[in-house]
C-alpha cells in the first residue's frame, strides 16, 4: 500500500510541475502580445504596401491581429464590435474610412495614412494652388502677393537666386514679417486644414507605416496629437528661404519639368517623428 501511495504522490508532483511549466509558457506568450494602448504602436509583421492593404486588414478584423489592436486603440471593445467596413474615398484627407458598428450604433473613423520607406524623410500632407489657401484662410492681400512672388506666380522685379521667383528670405523685411505674422496668428486653423480637413471624410487618426530596415513598424495617433506636435514651435523663415511652422515645412512644389503645377504651394512633415513621440 505504501508503494501505491508513493507512486500516486510522485505522479501528482509531476502533474503540478507540468502545470507550472504550461502556465509559465502562457505568461511568456501573452507578454509578447502588444497591450492595447492609447497610441497603438507595434512592429508590423510584414509592412504595408499601400492603403488598399490597410483597408483590407480592417475588413478582415476578426482574424487580423493588427486591425484588432487599431480598433482597440480607437476606443472600441472587441467584444462589442458587430461589423467593420473600410472604404477608400478619392481625393479626401482620409485615405481610409472605417465604419465601425457596435450595439450603440455606427461611427465613422477617417484615417490619414503615411507610408514611409526610410528612417527619416519628408512626406506631403497638403498641396494646392495658392488661390485655394487665400480663400480658405482669408489671407490678406499683402501676404498673398508675397507668396505669389515666392511661388513664381508673379515675376519679381528684382533679381534673386532664381530669375523667376523670390525665396522668402529675399523678400523685404516688412513682407517677411507679414508672412510670418499671418501663419503665427492662424497656426491652429492652418494645422487643422492640413491634417484633418473638413466634411464627412475628415481625418480623425493618422497611421504611419514605416518599411525601413528589416523590422517594419506602425504608429497610430489621434489627428489632434499629430496636429499639436507638428504645429508646435516657432514660425520662421529657413536658411533655404522656405517657411517652418513648428515642424511643418511650407515650400514651392517645384519639379514637374517646369510645368505650371510646379508653382503650387506644398506642406510637408516627417511622419516618422511620431515614433519617438511620448
Amino acid at each position: 500500500m505504501g508503494s501505491s501511495v508513493d507512486s500516486g504522490f510522485s505522479a501528482f508532483r509531476h502533474w503540478v510541475r507540468g502545470l507550472g511549466i504550461a502556465l509559465f509558457c502562457c505568461a511568456a506568450i501573452l507578454a509578447q502580445v502588444p497591450a492595447p494602448a492609447e497610441r497603438g504602436s507595434a512592429i508590423a509583421k510584414g509592412g504595408f504596401r499601400n492603403e488598399t492593404e490597410i483597408a483590407g486588414k480592417f475588413n478582415a478584423w476578426k482574424t487580423d491581429t493588427e486591425a484588432k489592436i487599431w480598433l482597440v486603440a480607437m476606443g472600441y471593445r472587441a467584444a462589442e464590435i458587430e461589423s467593420v467596413e473600410a472604404t477608400k474615398p478619392h481625393g479626401e484627407k482620409s485615405d481610409v474610412v472605417v465604419a465601425v458598428t457596435t450595439r450603440s450604433g455606427t461611427r465613422m473613423e477617417g484615417i490619414s495614412i503615411k507610408l514611409v520607406s526610410t528612417a527619416k524623410g519628408f512626406n506631403q500632407i497638403d498641396k494646392r494652388w495658392l488661390s485655394h489657401y487665400v480663400e480658405k484662410w482669408k489671407m490678406p492681400k499683402d501676404v498673398a502677393d508675397s507668396l505669389k512672388l515666392f511661388l513664381g506666380e508673379t515675376k519679381p522685379a528684382r533679381s534673386g537666386r532664381n530669375a523667376d521667383r523670390l525665396f522668402l528670405d529675399e523678400l523685404d523685411g516688412a513682407e517677411q514679417r507679414s508672412v510670418v505674422a499671418f501663419f503665427e496668428a492662424n497656426r491652429s486653423r492652418v494645422a487643422a486644414d492640413l491634417f484633418m480637413g473638413d466634411g464627412p471624410y475628415s481625418a480623425k487618426w493618422i497611421l504611419v507605416a514605416q518599411k525601413a530596415g528589416d523590422k517594419p513598424r506602425w504608429e497610430l495617433r489621434s489627428i489632434g496629437d499629430a496636429m499639436k506636435y507638428f504645429s508646435d514651435g516657432k514660425v520662421t523663415i529657413t536658411r533655404g528661404g522656405n517657411l517652418r511652422i513648428g515642424r511643418i515645412t511650407m515650400q514651392r512644389k517645384g519639379g514637374d519639368g517646369g510645368r505650371e503645377t510646379a508653382k503650387m504651394l506644398q506642406f510637408k512633415i516627417d511622419p516618422a517623428e511620431l515614433f519617438d513621440l511620448k
